[in-house]
């Protein structure tokens, strides 16, 4: 009869054990769990801002599209690549 009450005690004294251990290895991962959270919290702001930026960059391309198709565009292009002027127009060109 001596024996069974230090068997119980040896018993609870083991499960405390493990569920101690349990519970520090689950408060070692959630804190590198936090961590992670924080870091891919940071990584979507920079993939948002990114995106605001791709946005702004498409609407610039638009109006650039719009652009090209003026009159306005084409003879810019032919003064600077082709070096054509208009009819009765004077160039001058600086000396060197």
């Amino acid at each position: 009869m001596y024996r069974k009450p230090r068997q119980n005690t040896f018993a609870v004294f083991s499960i405390i054990i493990v569920v101690v251990m349990l519970i520090s290895v689950m408060a070692v991962d959630g804190i590198g769990l936090s961590k992670k959270r924080a870091a891919n919290a940071n990584r979507i702001k920079e993939i948002n801002a990114q995106i605001e930026a791709e946005y702004e960059r498409q609407a610039q391309l638009k109006e650039y599209e719009k652009y090209t198709c003026t009159k306005k565009f084409v003879e810019e292009t032919a003064k600077e690549k082709l070096g054509l002027v208009h009819e009765g127009e004077i160039i001058f060109k600086p000396n060197d």
